[in-house]
């Protein structure tokens, strides 16, 4: 897919402000598309939509479902003016952070009072597309059932479940369905509801000319709908048990990482036409136009790491499914509208995987050696089948990873870059907007300047991840600047 030259802002939906304590599908989702507009910005990045759990520290990249939107996105402001929950007196909740614990019982309990709501009182046109819905996604009926199921176990996970629940024993899952009818159609309804709302929001993005940039997380947590309901895909038992787990290798400096997800068995995903892996990108791209795709290298090769071992450096590394996993998607989409997220073990078969589809590679100047001539991550050596990041949801924000730079370092980006100290951001912003790069994206940390106070995520920690919001209005007096450098670079 050729992208045009153009520029855009990566914000999580959650990052948002707004009266119920995180950022939502609501009025401040639609004032950030008129600030996009007015700074003359074409994407929207977004992280993954699905739902999220405190077990994981609320990380949307490890969701319960790959297919389902969360529950937590969705407005209750919306649902009020749906005339299925009365007005509300929320709580006060904190403006600058998610406090998820707190956010997700008072949502929870307003979505139960608009679903009864809603069976009370729909219209019939509102209860034939809540119908439709159900009939459309294939996706639901066992999401739903796996949704009310963990909330019937009080939160274990599916492979915790009694044995016929575990392995999905047909007449199991019929006696299941009965017994926990409400809670399916809760989360049926709440899933239409994200469906509507996030619809509605994507087509008031595109009347403004702006695309929405998602994001395909590699692979999917254990516990979940996904790995429950097609299970082959996976190299798992019915137990949960794993010969192995995804994760990555030391690089120097560290000891790698465990992620712990279950790996694919790529072999049976083959001999069935990559069917999950079709179903899962064409939901996508319902919600999206274009798709970040996490651990690109992944697909080149992956790191297996044995169930029963004390280090990540005990993997190895295992071929992927390469390219023809890509020639199955594209006989399904006619074109594969991805960046590949292709940071960190760089080599020549991710590079060739990468070119043979088509797509842009990611570049961010946090990853930059500033002292040595021509490194790949600083902005003027990028080329224009990338995207260029001034920081990203992994990195810290641009002004922390200024001050944290020793003097050497700080001297020679200063250099390269000719940028005046006290406005670090907006001169990587500025740099990177510069580049030969088709894409270029900035967070509102850096549009407000920011420091490590408001990183979004640090990788390998499990506290104090996902929460940082910016306050209402916070952007109004930069979008004019971003604008003009925006016109300056021809983005």
């Amino acid at each position: 897919m050729r992208l045009d030259r153009s520029s855009g802002v990566l914000c999580h939906v959650t990052s948002l402000p707004g009266p119920h304590g995180i950022g939502d599908l609501g009025p401040s989702a639609y004032d950030f598309l008129a600030f996009l507009d007015a700074a003359d910005q074409t994407y929207w990045q977004v992280l993954p939509l699905g739902p999220t759990r405190s077990a994981h520290g609320d990380s949307p990249y490890a969701s319960p479902s790959t297919f389902a939107g969360n529950p937590l996105l969705v407005s209750l402001t919306r649902l009020v003016e749906r005339g299925w929950l009365d007005p509300l007196d929320p709580p006060a909740f904190p403006d600058d952070e998610v406090a998820y614990d707190r956010v997700r019982a008072y949502k929870t309990e307003a979505l139960q009072e608009a679903h009864e709501a809603f069976h009370q009182t729909a219209s019939e046109a509102d209860q034939a597309a809540f119908e439709a819905f159900r009939g459309r996604e294939d996706w639901l009926a066992d999401y739903a059932l796996y949704a009310a199921l963990t909330d019937y176990f009080d939160g274990a996970p599916w492979f915790e479940w009694p044995t016929d629940l575990r392995s999905r024993d047909s007449d199991a899952l019929v006696t299941a369905r009965e017994e926990v009818a409400d809670r399916v159609a809760f989360h049926e309804f709440v899933q239409f509801c994200f469906d509507e709302q996030w619809t509605a929001l994507r087509e008031a993005a595109a009347q403004r000319g702006i695309s929405i940039l998602g994001d395909l997380p590699i692979y999917v947590a254990l516990d979940s709908a996904d790995v429950w309901a097609d299970r082959d895909a996976f190299l798992v038992d019915a137990d949960g048990t794993r010969s192995a787990v995804a994760g990555v290798p030391p690089n120097p400096g560290d000891d790698g990482q465990r992620w712990g997800n279950p790996l694919y068995d790529w072999d049976h995903v083959a001999r069935t036409e990559f069917d999950w892996w079709r179903r899962r990108v064409d939901r996508l791209f319902d919600l999206v136009d274009v798709a970040r795709l996490d651990h690109f290298k992944g697909v080149h090769e992956f790191w297996a790491i044995p169930e029963d071992a004390a280090s990540p450096a005990e993997g190895e590394w295992v071929e992927g499914p390469g390219m023809d996993l890509f020639d199955a998607l594209e006989r399904d989409q006619g074109e594969l509208p991805f960046v590949a997220e292709d940071l960190g073990f760089l080599d020549a078969g991710t590079v060739t995987l990468r070119e043979q589809i088509g797509v842009p590679g990611m570049r961010v100047p946090h990853y930059a050696d500033w002292c040595e001539e021509g490194h790949m991550y600083q902005p003027m050596n990028y080329p224009r089948d990338s995207v260029g990041y001034t920081a990203t949801h992994d990195t810290d924000t641009t002004v922390g990873y200024y001050e944290s730079m020793d003097t050497e370092h700080r001297d020679c980006l200063d250099y390269n870059l000719g940028v005046e100290r006290s406005d670090i951001a907006w001169s990587m912003i500025d740099a990177v907007w510069g580049s030969n790069a088709v894409l270029a994206l900035t967070t509102p940390q850096d549009l407000l300047s920011l420091g490590s106070t408001a990183r979004l995520n640090t990788p390998g920690t499990v506290e104090g991840n996902w929460e940082w919001r910016f306050h209402e209005g916070a952007l109004e007096d930069v979008s004019e600047r971003l604008a003009r450098i925006t016109d300056r670079h021809v983005r």
